[in-house]
């Protein structure tokens, strides 16, 4: 079931729009720090995703055009061949989809730490790094939910 708490204000819920904006920008940071785990070359299409994603939480993309970005990384995700660039691209995918629904954000640092964990680095290591990305203004919602989620 989904958290109620990433509803968006315009949708009726409690999350407002520099909150969601904030989700944003904190699932672009954990999506971005795992792209070094995809490969060489790093896909094009999970890069442009990641502005597209930027922009969002600027205010200048739309939900429709982050939704397009979101889906590209996923197709890059299941065109890809390994279990770790299977998990960056998932966490890039899920990382943009934050425009649509707030707790996707959720999915992309989770996402980021199944890519380190298959790639044999600190999952501790990484989501400590992920906690500190987190700015005041959601950092409560965001470990609260990881905690009622168990990520």
């Amino acid at each position: 079931m989904r958290d109620k708490r990433f509803i968006a204000a315009h949708r009726g819920g409690p999350l407002s729009k520099n909150q969601h904006q904030q989700l944003m920008q904190w699932a672009y940071l954990c999506a971005e720090h795992m792209l070094p785990l995809f490969g060489d070359p790093i896909d094009q299409q999970l890069k442009d995703a990641l502005i597209i994603a930027l922009e969002w939480a600027k205010g200048n993309a739309s939900v429709g055009e982050a939704r397009n970005a979101s889906l590209a990384a996923i197709a890059v995700a299941r065109a890809s061949s390994t279990p770790t660039a299977i998990a960056v691209a998932r966490a890039v995918g899920h990382a943009v989809a934050t425009a649509h629904m707030a707790d996707h954000s959720l999915r992309a640092a989770a996402y980021a730490l199944k890519a380190v964990k298959i790639a044999g680095q600190s999952m501790e290591e990484e989501r400590k790094w992920q906690d500190e990305q987190l700015p005041a203004g959601i950092m409560e919602l965001v470990l609260s939910a990881r905690e009622n989620k168990k990520i």
